[in-house]
């Protein structure tokens, strides 16, 4: 099991020459403990995404320190990151005509040699991963032809297949219905591995992380469990809404409720 660690990170695009669409970091730091489900919340141009970047070892901060079971990932190479951290991202890749299969196949790739060819286990794997996504019988399908919401259940399945110990998800459920939202958010939860996931949908941060981190230019502005973290004056200053926030009444988290003005 591995726990996340990212500690007093501080990046600026800008000096990277990043594109306007990125958004820098001033002293985040955040914890995801072995089984944790952990959101990550904020407006748009937060910085949400900037700081997955950072977790997953895409971008390199230009101060501070992320480390995986206490071992700096930049220490390592990207293999053994990629041996330890699976990553659901709000892009789909460019499949290149691939099927189903060969997709998630993909996610065995940081377990394997250069030339090695799949064994029977990395056939189980991927199996068992279409299986607990929903996906099974569309192996021979082609990935492009696939709905938004289809795509994205592959993509997660190509991250179990991955065996990972950390996952980190970017916005997992833009592409799906609701019911697909609560199903893949249900799977994640079950898997009880160590999670960062940015959350759009505050209601479903709410029923389904463990703690959440608010982030709001680049900083992390509150920290704590969904009942501590979601209150009406944070919603207001860092959201800029008005809402009522009450109790579930058959889960007990937190439910907002937003405020509309005619």
């Amino acid at each position: 099991m591995t726990s996340l660690t990212l500690t007093r990170l501080t990046w600026t695009p800008q000096a990277h020459g990043h594109c306007r669409h990125s958004f820098h970091l001033c002293d985040a730091s955040l914890q995801v403990g072995e089984g944790e489900f952990v959101g990550l919340i904020g407006p748009n141009g937060s910085g949400k995404t900037s700081l997955l970047r950072c977790a997953y070892r895409f971008t390199r901060p230009d101060q501070g320190d992320v480390s995986l079971a206490h071992q700096n990932v930049w220490k390592h190479s990207a293999k053994w990151c990629a041996q330890r951290v699976a990553v659901v991202l709000q892009e789909f890749p460019d499949a290149f005509g691939l099927r189903v299969d060969e997709v998630v196949a993909m996610g065995r790739t940081p377990h394997k040699g250069l030339f090695d060819s799949d064994t029977l286990q990395d056939q189980q794997l991927i199996q068992q991963a279409l299986e607990s996504v929903g996906m099974r019988g569309f192996e021979d399908h082609a990935f492009a032809t696939l709905s938004g919401g289809e795509k994205q259940r592959v993509i997660l399945a190509r991250a179990l297949a991955q065996q990972p110990q950390l996952l980190i998800l970017d916005e997992p459920t833009n592409h799906l219905d609701p019911r697909y939202q609560l199903e893949l958010l249900r799977l994640v939860k079950r898997l009880n591995i160590g999670t960062l996931a940015s959350i759009h949908d505050l209601n479903l941060a709410a029923a389904f992380c463990d703690r959440l981190y608010v982030i709001n230019h680049g900083r992390i502005v509150a920290s704590g469990t969904p009942h501590e973290v979601l209150t009406v004056e944070l919603l207001r200053d860092v959201f800029g809404v008005e809402a009522l926030i009450d109790t579930h009444p058959l889960s007990g988290y937190p439910r907002i409720t937003w405020i509309t003005q005619p």
